[in-house]
């Protein structure tokens, strides 16, 4: 009896309130930390990490969001050997060289599957996402016109680059960045997509390259590099101006040879100088690595290799950015070791099915007109078709669907077309034919109350859809 009174005593000693919820009544949980100004005192571990967790919740559901060509889903052992990689950095090649030569097979690899005229005469690396990889491969172009034009004793000022209206920002920012003048071919209604027509007439000799899109970022659309090469070539000829292309295969360069093996695009084609691409998105990577390869040594310029002595070695590096993750080159290894071409073609294809599925059952919604159909990358967008609705658009309809945690975004097209507002779907892993049966009935469930609206929506209310892209 005595033994047991001692136990009450002994519990009554205890906060009950912390005994039942420990975490939430702690400071920190229980007040309320400054935004912007850090503590003056330390907090546990645990009341810091519910913070940041909770916080987070705010967020969407990566899952749903359809917006992001980001890979939003990896296998347990993948997330295994990403929490042990975490602490490695992938620019310390001399004190993990077990990693440096595990991105070497990487984009080897890669090389080959773009059939590299010669794997032992080529260069690649990997960057931080594919953006830097399209800086990597605008540079050398750059920096290959120029060392052309010195050696003919020519002027190197006012460079251009000819690209799509519609390409990725990345291309912009490239050309604001390093003093390049963008030649923009227009987008048009007959020509939704850059296919060298008119390309005559943005060439010249102050061209550093072209580039050419593998799965447009609006639309999903393949730029045509067999026929741009030609078009090219056509140039050449009339003219003497030799011009390459760079292919921004940021999605498509990880689609095409598993789905569409018969398409003509990569090094097989003579003016392909260079292919980037990105690991996280359909390299089916978590955030963030990308790849540039080029097709032979002579076309990296030697100027653009620093070597620099770190931490007890000489180690050439070939990147924009210094210090970077390692783990995700880690798992891009994995990937390819985990799923083989077999593999990456039977998850890819299972996307662009289920991305057909859904623009087929979208296409059959009353209003809605298709621009693509997700057989290029696993992408796809549509219109509405004119007149065919009153009082909403597609901005409202992406705020409904928002309200149901699904991010699907609607935006201009470019700057040629853009009184068009596309909406856009892109179908990644991990988005199951069920989760796409669920949407496209969420999506005829908000047409039916947006059809039933006597009066439009208040635009303040619609408009936190905006794309960019």
């Amino acid at each position: 009896m005595t033994t047991n009174n001692s136990k009450a005593r002994q519990s009554t000693n205890v906060d009950p309130v912390l005994s039942i919820n420990p975490v939430f009544v702690r400071p920190g949980e229980a007040t309320e930390f400054s935004k912007f100004v850090m503590p003056d005192e330390p907090s546990l571990p645990e009341t810091a990490y519910q913070i940041v967790h909770d916080e987070a919740m705010l967020d969407g559901n990566s899952r749903l969001n359809l917006a992001t060509f980001v890979t939003t889903w990896m296998d347990d052992e993948a997330k295994k050997l990403y929490a042990e990689a975490a602490d490695k950095n992938m620019i310390d090649k001399d004190e993990y060289p077990a990693t440096a030569a595990i991105e070497d097979r990487c984009w080897r690899m890669l090389a080959d599957v773009w059939h590299v005229p010669d794997p032992n005469d080529t260069v690649g690396t990997s960057t931080i996402g594919s953006s830097e990889a399209c800086m990597l491969g605008g540079l050398a172009l750059k920096r290959l016109w120029q060392e052309k034009r010195k050696a003919e004793g020519k002027s190197t000022e006012k460079p251009n680059l000819i690209m799509s209206a519609a390409v990725q920002v990345v291309w912009e920012k490239f050309c604001n960045y390093w003093d390049i003048e963008p030649r923009y071919v227009p987008i048009t209604k007959d020509h939704m997509y850059f296919d060298g027509y008119n390309l005559e007439d943005y060439v010249d000799e102050n061209t550093i390259g072209v580039v050419v899109i593998l799965g447009q970022t609006f639309t999903g659309a393949y730029e045509p590099v067999k026929e741009i090469a030609k078009k090219l070539d056509e140039i050449q000829a009339s003219t003497g101006l030799d011009v390459k292309i760079h292919v921004d295969g940021a999605s498509g360069a990880m689609i095409a040879p598993f789905c569409q093996p018969e398409l003509e695009w990569d090094f097989k084609i003579d003016r392909v100088n260079s292919i980037s691409t990105s690991g996280h998105k359909y390299g089916l990577v978590y955030p963030g690595v990308g790849w540039v390869i080029w097709r032979n040594t002579a076309v990296l310029p030697e100027s653009m290799i620093f070597h620099v002595s770190y931490l007890g070695g000489d180690m050439p590096t070939l990147a924009l950015n210094f210090s970077r993750p390692g783990a995700q080159v880690l798992l891009q290894y994995y990937q390819f070791l985990r799923l083989g071409r077999e593999g990456y073609r039977a998850i890819q294809q299972n996307s662009l099915d289920v991305a057909q599925y859904l623009s087929a059952g979208i296409a059959e919604i009353g209003p809605f007109e298709l621009v693509t159909k997700g057989d290029t990358i696993p992408v796809f967008a549509w219109i509405l078709k004119e007149g065919a609705t009153k009082n909403w658009s597609l901005y409202d309809l992406a705020d409904r669907l928002r309200m149901k945690g699904w991010l699907v975004p609607a935006y201009p097209m470019a700057d040629d077309l853009s009184d068009m507002v596309l909406q856009r779907i892109v179908v990644k892993v991990g988005m199951s034919r069920d989760l796409a049966t669920a949407l496209l009935s969420d999506i005829k469930g908000e047409v039916e109350f947006l059809e039933a609206l006597e009066t439009p929506l208040p635009r303040e209310a619609s408009s936190g859809s905006h794309f960019h892209h």
